[in-house]
């Protein structure tokens, strides 16, 4: 069996209180993990056009306040 179908098997066999504990953990984990993926890519480089091209747009006035 894959890692992937364990764990699969495992989280439906969790009762609620222990299914709540897990989300709660694994959106924490997901938004550290993207956060480190996105701080290595803005180190790379690898985000420079979409900065650039965002500046553009906010000098030439089509960014609006949130």
């Amino acid at each position: 069996m894959s890692d992937i179908k364990q764990l699969e098997r495992t989280v439906s066999n969790l009762s609620p209180t222990d299914l709540a504990q897990f989300r709660t953990w694994f959106l924490e984990f997901d938004a550290r993990v993207w956060d480190e993926q996105i701080e290595t890519d803005l180190k790379a480089g690898k985000l420079n056009a979409l900065i650039a091209e965002a500046r553009a747009e906010f000098e030439q006035g089509k960014a609006r306040p949130l």
